[in-house]
């Protein structure tokens, strides 16, 4: 099998700008992921969000997650658990509004750090947008637009710790599912692997790189791009030893944002080939929520049954 794609950034500003967009638009097809390196986000910031982060999680998470553990009896299981997930999490919300002020437990300069981290994070996922137009053929800014809805785009970050498990062939870090969303920055673990792929009916393994941010795409760039891009299933093993880190900050439409298919994208398409469905993002984010570990495509039928019933007036994107 091919090697998993790693994309430098670098070498969109020079003579290899052609060539990086070309490895980009064919991990979009072929894989729904790839790892940047040289993306332009500083080390020193990403090094001090890794150790806040780990410190965080010693001093004020890893005892709790030891006494849930206790509690459900999951060091001793016997049989493959199917309704949770071995991994320790918060939730940071940046937009439309933050909440990180109100997230208990979290010291003065760790808010700062991933507020901070937050805001280079938005800047790298609007670029990496516009990158995709280019490949596709739309106008620049045209997936941010769509994306804007009228409050704009939702943009969060998932903060999750994985540690040591007991029974790692009955327990799942995170059980296999397709993202909901956009487009997904993460900032993983460079030591302790475990987040894998589903490629051609295998599982691939994504490896850690040092200072890397892997990209993943969401369910709505799949509907814009008529399934032109793909969102792929993806898992992560639970390890017996170190705890894995991972930092997935997910760039998202806006709760009324109306994702179609892009008119460009459809004007190229040949054949008979299938027209993804129109609904608002909310409608698809209450179908997920009581989805998420299952296939995408029933709930991309759910959403074309619902389009018949239901009359959308598409927000403006120009």
């Amino acid at each position: 099998m091919e090697s998993f794609p790693v994309v430098d950034l670098s070498l969109v500003n020079g003579e290899e700008r052609a060539a990086t967009l070309e490895k980009i638009n064919d991990a979009c097809e072929n894989w729904g992921f790839f790892e940047l390196v040289n993306h332009g986000m500083s080390t020193e910031l990403l090094d001090t969000v890794e150790k806040m982060t780990k410190d965080h999680y010693k001093k004020t998470m890893e005892q709790r997650f030891k006494e849930m553990v206790a509690a459900k009896g999951l060091d001793d299981v016997q049989s493959e658990i199917h309704d949770l997930d071995w991994e320790s999490t918060f939730f940071l919300r940046h937009l439309p509004s933050s909440n990180i002020s109100e997230i208990p437990d979290l010291e003065e300069d760790y808010r700062k750090t991933m507020k901070e981290f937050a805001v280079e994070l938005e800047k790298l996922a609007e670029k990496l947008l516009d990158l995709l137009c280019e490949n596709l053929g739309l106008e620049k800014g045209y997936l941010k637009k769509v994306f804007y809805g009228s409050k704009g785009p939702n943009f969060g970050t998932k903060v999750s710790n994985y540690p040591p498990c007991p029974k790692p062939d009955l327990i799942k870090g995170l059980r296999a599912h397709s993202d909901a969303g956009g487009i997904i920055l993460l900032f993983q673990d460079d030591k302790v692997s475990g987040l894998q792929l589903l490629k051609d009916g295998e599982w691939v393994d994504v490896p850690p790189m040092h200072h890397s941010i892997v990209i993943n795409l969401g369910d709505q760039i799949e509907v814009i791009t008529n399934g032109k891009y793909k969102s792929v299933m993806h898992r992560v093993i639970a390890q017996s030893d170190g705890t894995r880190m991972s930092i997935a900050s997910f760039y998202n439409p806006g709760n009324d944002a109306f994702i179609s298919p892009a008119p460009a994208v459809l004007e190229k398409k040949t054949g008979d080939g299938q027209i993804y469905p129109k609904f608002v993002f909310d409608d698809y984010m209450k179908l997920y929520s009581g989805l998420k570990f299952q296939a995408k495509e029933p709930r991309f039928e759910a959403m074309k049954a619902k389009e018949s019933t239901v009359n959308m007036d598409p927000i403006a994107t120009a």
